[in-house]
């Protein structure tokens, strides 16, 4: 009997994720025994061996990890076999390599897929029930892979499976803030991954593991490197120690990209100038590029951040920034590589508005930069704020590829600790319409190509990970992960199917689990841009660290501080952007401008970015401006709260290390969502002179207290305790 009781317990520790603690090291690819006995039966009886035609390094992770996930899934060891011998044998490969995969009838649907999809069917094999994983490339059998993994992870049926997907977008990118010296720019999950005192002789096996989780959701790219950049990452030491990332990338069809510094050839190449037009500084960059592709075959290119934030650029020298994109671009194109140049440009010398200048600087460039050039453009004009309107370069310029740039990391959104899951967020920019070939011209057929056909797309993520052990700083960071890896390879995707695919995959299946953290998820994003920048407002965090509330700073140049954004005075609040005002407006397509310019149309959630109104104005709710911001501020409030309650019901459901410190995380939340709304009322309150309106809850604090406040203490993971 002890024996068999001991049996008992050791499966319930493997399948039981409620019961052995977790770490979140294993993110979304944990594996899990099946917990529904009815789909594992169906499971076992119709994947019971493999068979992986054709070799090479991609094939290879591929048979493993399906190996590893139907050791843990089903509880059985699956064994590759040479031949379709039995019933369900999963076969894995593309007819280049298998003459399996060429003798089935896949020819139309692998046409469809293209180079990097896949098809993954049910079907027969001489009489035999088989199940296929095909594509053209072995990269996308590991695509296939990672898709009839998540099938079985979120306990989908196989009765009929017949899966076929490619993804819209070509670069799917993860950028990595990281630095040299280890630290990670507005990173919050502890220090760089790459430990480059170590490489090339040490490689962490953290590094295959990340490999493993971007290929999981599609992400076929890494820049190493931090776009405030530093030139020594491209001497000959560092690019040994790319190499070696690279090469553990590889078989999991990532390429590594670098940031460019664009005075490099002063600072490591002995030159006087970094004059783009300047033939010997253009024959410095042709010999590096060569270089670098010697080490790294396959690199994909150079990330550039040029004229912004002090970063040396083109302009030092009175030239565009096509000029300088374009001699880079035509030192990559020998080898194949893309310049990816971003748009995030302003000056606090320029008197525009800040989120008019990048529009104003790049559109008159348009077709100016050479085939291989991508301008990178952040999903809203100022910086990842909360809540923004769609970047008005968005179909302002058709014959340039313009790939979207967004944050996954949260430097404006509570950091690690705040549960804000960026979805919602992604989908409501990837949704907003452009209108620049009429009604439908949404910013994701812009990115996509499909708007104006062109030929590079792309997508980039500011990446979360570091060395924390769960990756991600906290549990549910890794939501924003996953889900931007997801809409990069397929930007229709909704956010409610991405959140119920990474709640079954991360945590269990259980409905009664699974339900309220979807809707948890679903509401944490209006959650925070109520208690931090409702109906439109931006900017009001700490100055540099961009922690807590501090709509009354003074950062030191206007374009900096939260003054210039709210505009708040006795008369009202928000900024006039219309006709009257900096006319940013005028920037969108008819349409949009209309709306956005009328007070009767522009939506309250962007009410105070457009426009200045009167504390006593009437808005939809019938409430006045005060009377709605007070509102909207204890609304976030109530959310954290109910997310809390929500989370507290869910104690047992999950393994007791995570449930504890997702809990943990919430009530940091809970705390500064509070520290938020009051800061924020009592200061706007000096403005609008009026009360609180019955039924809200008063301030705890006066806001001189707020206002001494001098947090973060620890700036990569910053709490503020004395609220």
């Amino acid at each position: 009997m002890s024996r068999v009781v001991l049996l008992l317990c050791a499966l319930l520790a493997w399948g039981g994720s409620a019961l052995r603690a977790e770490d979140g090291y294993d993110l979304w690819l944990r594996y899990p025994l099946v917990s529904d006995a009815a789909r594992l039966r169906e499971y076992r009886a119709a994947l019971t061996a493999l068979v992986v035609e054709g070799d090479s390094p991609t094939l290879r992770v591929a048979a493993d990890e399906l190996a590893r996930g139907l050791r843990g899934l089903l509880g059985v060891e699956v064994p590759r076999v040479g031949r379709v011998d039995r019933d369900g044998v999963i076969v894995v490969g593309t007819p280049a390599g298998s003459r399996l995969i060429a003798s089935l009838p896949l020819a139309k649907e692998l046409r469809a897929v293209g180079a990097e999809g896949y098809v993954v069917r049910a079907t027969t094999v001489g009489g035999r029930r088989v199940v296929v994983v095909a594509a053209n490339r072995d990269v996308g059998a590991l695509y296939g892979v990672f898709a009839l993994l998540r099938r079985l992870q979120t306990h989908g049926s196989l009765r009929g499976l017949a899966l076929a997907d490619a993804p819209r977008i070509q670069l799917r990118l993860l950028d990595h803030w990281d630095n040299l010296d280890g630290s990670v720019e507005r990173g919050y999950a502890g220090g760089s991954l790459w430990k480059w005192d170590e490489l090339p002789g040490t490689i962490s096996p953290r590094y295959r593991d990340y490999a493993r989780a971007n290929a999981s959701i599609g992400i076929n790219g890494a820049v190493l490197t931090n776009v405030n950049a530093d030139a020594r990452v491209l001497t000959p030491a560092y690019l040994a120690k790319v190499a070696a990332l690279a090469d553990v990338f590889r078989p999991y069809g990532i390429r590594v990209y670098l940031t460019a510094r664009f005075s490099a050839p002063i600072e490591i190449g002995g030159l006087k100038t970094a004059d783009p037009l300047d033939p010997a500084v253009r024959a410095w960059w042709r010999r590096k590029v060569d270089e670098i592709y010697r080490v790294v075959p396959d690199f994909g290119g150079f990330l550039v951040k040029a004229n912004s934030e002090g970063q040396p650029g083109p302009q030092d020298y009175h030239r565009s920034h096509a000029d300088g994109a374009n001699m880079l671009a035509d030192a990559l194109a020998p080898h194949g590589g893309v310049v990816m140049w971003r748009a995030f440009v302003y000056s606090a010398a320029v008197p525009a508005d800040r989120v008019k200048q990048a529009y104003d600087e790049f559109t008159p460039l348009d077709g100016a930069f050479r085939p291989n050039v991508l301008v990178q453009v952040k999903n809203g004009p100022l910086d990842f704020q909360p809540r923004e309107p769609f970047h008005p370069l968005f179909g302002a310029m058709p014959r340039t590829p313009l790939m979207m740039e967004v944050q996954i990391t949260k430097e404006y959104l509570g950091m690690a600790t705040h549960l804000v899951y960026l979805g919602p967020l992604w989908r409501e920019v990837l949704d907003a319409d452009t209108y620049a070939r009429g009604a439908g011209s949404t910013v994701a057929k812009v990115i996509d190509g499909s708007l104006f056909g062109g030929a590079r797309t792309g997508i980039a993520g500011v990446s979360n990970v570091g060395s924390d052990r769960d990756w991600t700083g906290a549990h549910f960071n890794q939501a924003n992960w996953y889900a931007f890896g997801r809409l990069a390879w397929d930007p229709g995707l909704s956010a409610a199917a991405i959140a119920d695919e990474w709640i079954r995959m991360t945590f269990t299946n259980d409905p009664a689990f699974v339900a309220p953290v979807k809707a948890m998820m679903l509401a944490s994003r209006e959650a925070v841009v109520n208690y931090m920048t409702p109906l439109g407002l931006a900017h009001l965090m700490g100055t540099g660290h961009h922690y807590g509330p501090a709509p009354w700073a003074d950062a030191g140049r206007p374009d900096w501080t939260p003054s210039y954004y709210h505009r708040a005075d006795t008369l009202g609040l928000g900024f006039d952007r219309t006709a009257t005002g900096s006319n940013a407006v005028a920037q969108y397509f008819p349409p949009v401008r209309d709306r956005f310019a009328n007070r009767a149309t522009v939506p309250d959630s962007l009410l105070l970015w457009f426009h200045h109104v009167g504390w006593n104005e009437r808005l939809r709710s019938g409430r006045t401006l005060w009377e709605e911001l007070v509102h909207r501020y204890s609304a976030g409030v109530d959310t954290v709260r109910w997310m809390r309650r929500t989370w507290e019901g869910l104690r047992g459901r999950i393994d007791a290390q995570r449930y504890a410190e997702v809990s943990r995380d919430l009530a940091i939340q809970e705390r500064e969502a509070k520290w938020w709304r009051d800061a924020s009322i009592l200061y706007f309150q000096q403005f609008s002179r009026m009360p609180i309106p019955a039924g809200y809850e008063p301030p705890a604090h006066t806001l001189e207290y707020y206002m001494r406040l001098t947090c973060p203490a620890d700036p990569r993971r910053p709490t503020c305790d004395a609220v």
